[in-house]
């Protein structure tokens, strides 16, 4: 799953200074929970596709 310092760093790499745990850990909850729907769209699209195995385009796919 995301890290607490993997949420820090994407918050940093746009120009926060300092980032509160409070943060970090929202930020955690949000990246996890979005993932696992992604994921969930994704798994239907190669189901669709007869396949057991996502791909990248089952990705590209769900985010539409």
């Amino acid at each position: 799953m995301v890290s607490l310092s993997d949420t820090e760093k994407i918050a940093k790499s746009v120009g926060a200074e300092r980032v509160s745990d409070s943060f970090k850990k929202k930020l955690k909850e949000i990246l996890e929970n979005y993932g696992k729907e992604l994921s969930k769209k994704s798994i239907k699209f190669a189901s669709y596709k007869g396949r057991m195995t996502i791909r990248s385009e089952d990705l590209e796919n769900a985010l539409r």
